[in-house]
């Protein structure tokens, strides 16, 4: 009697487990992760508690096991991969872009910034917004002798990883001397954490010019500056030209891509997929074979209905291209071997 009432128990507690599932990472994708978790814990009764630490907090968390998935906007490379204890794998859950705010007052058009002006800005070559080089690409703009006010990330970040590495497309001098990275030794600049803490010091500093998700700019109101693309247009963030930006690259089978300066005409140059990562084989997880399902049946959903939540949002839907790929990796999750 006692083994029957132990052994009820704990397949009670396996089925409550499976009920709740962990991620954490990536700011840059939590408006609408918030969304889309809100919705299936609606229809599929399972919670989905998602921390927004940084991409970078997150493969360290996914790496050490403590969670069900990541977030990140930047794929994990190689030597990441290979100092996990399994397979981990990405899947794009939406694109996104990253816009440059600013907070200058008496400017009330989008200003416009090439890649080289905003490597100059955060190299802390150009210090006023009245520079010439600014002054350029504007005519006809009165920009105000008002000191550039740097913000950017404190935190490893995935939306870091964005605009360095296209800044590092667009200034050799970046290149060499900041780079590419989550985290970076920035040469100026004021520290914040998230997406939500640059807009923060941006939206209460005059001056000031941050690099955030487009749905942060919008929902703090500030104005953000169109971006010059490869083909010399000068594009503003919406969800139809950072869709652009994944036609303009080709998709390779694992979906680890960078979006950014795509050879697209019309596309945004500063987009990014964000992805969730997480292990093939679940048993490298350290959870059980319930919650492997409820994870598989999680990822499944947000790829296919749930990118309804994604333009409302201000994030891009995958295109059908990558939709597909990534049904094809989830289809790959496993427990033991064993197809879920």
């Amino acid at each position: 009697m006692k083994k029957t009432l132990l052994t009820v128990l704990a397949l009670l507690a396996s089925s409550a487990a499976a009920q709740t599932l962990t991620g954490a990472g990536a700011s840059f994708p939590y408006p609408l992760y918030s969304k889309m978790f809100a919705e299936y814990q609606k229809s599929a009764g399972v919670d989905v508690n998602y921390q927004s630490v940084g991409s970078g907090s997150g493969q360290k968390q996914i790496t050490e096991r403590t969670v069900d998935f990541a977030g990140s906007d930047n794929p994990m490379s190689d030597e990441q991969l290979k100092a996990a204890p399994g397979r981990l794998l990405h899947v794009p859950t939406a694109i996104g872009a990253v816009v440059p705010a600013y907070n200058v007052p008496g400017v009330t058009e989008p200003l416009k910034f090439t890649g080289q002006v905003l490597a100059d800005i955060y190299l802390g070559k150009i210090r006023t917004w009245n520079d010439k080089k600014i002054s350029a690409l504007n005519p006809g703009v009165t920009l105000p002798p008002l000191p550039v006010q740097v913000a950017r990330r404190s935190d490893g970040s995935g939306t870091t990883y964005v605009f360095s590495d296209y800044l590092a497309k667009m200034s050799n001098e970046w290149k060499s001397k900041v780079g590419v990275g989550n985290s970076l030794q920035w040469p100026v600049g004021t520290g914040a954490k998230g997406n939500d803490g640059v807009a923060g010091i941006v939206k209460s500093t005059p001056g000031a010019i941050g690099y955030v998700e487009l749905v942060y700019a919008k929902q703090n109101k500030l104005p953000f500056g169109s971006v010059r693309n490869r083909a010399g247009k000068y594009i503003l963030a919406d969800n139809g030209p950072a869709s652009l930006a994944a036609q303009g690259v080709v998709i390779p089978a694992d979906t680890r891509v960078s979006l950014t300066n795509s050879a697209n005409a019309g596309a945004y140059p500063i987009a990014s997929f964000t992805y969730v990562i997480f292990y093939q084989d679940q048993k490298y997880s350290g959870r059980s074979e319930g919650q492997a399902k409820a994870l598989k049946n999680l990822l499944t959903w947000m790829v296919t209905a749930g990118q309804q939540f994604n333009e409302p949002l201000d994030y891009a839907r995958l295109p059908a291209n990558v939709a597909a790929k990534a049904r094809s990796i989830i289809g790959t999750l496993n427990f033991g071997g064993k197809k879920l």
